[in-house]
């Protein structure tokens, strides 16, 4: 059963694909949502295990607040504030943010002392 993350670009995807293994699909809005794009998506997804991973700024609560609305089911991963959006968060926080969200069984662990 896939999981999917939605991420705003593909520098974020590049971010999380370093921490999760190739069950989790990862998918960009390239910071534009237009009804096309949400049709493709959802199609892709249907009921699928979904989570919303934005930058904590202006435009990616804007996308997560459109999204939320297309996938009202899914789960929430955020950033902290001051972070350089999910690509500029340290992978110790990323790894962290998608345990809490139960993701644990797809995290790429570093090895102990890295």
């Amino acid at each position: 059963m896939p999981v999917y993350i939605i991420v705003e670009g593909k520098n974020d995807r590049s971010k999380l694909r370093r921490v999760l293994n190739e069950e989790v699909e990862i998918l960009c809005t390239f910071g534009t949502l237009n009804s096309q794009k949400l049709e493709t998506l959802r199609k892709k997804i249907k009921d699928e295990e979904t989570y919303l991973f934005m930058d904590n700024d202006a435009s990616g609560k804007r996308i997560r607040g459109i999204l939320r609305d297309t996938f009202p089911d899914a789960g929430h991963i955020y950033t902290r504030r001051g972070y350089a959006g999910v690509e500029g968060t340290p992978d110790e926080y990323v790894i962290q943010q998608l345990e809490k969200a139960g993701l644990e069984e797809y995290i790429l662990y570093p090895p102990p002392g890295f």
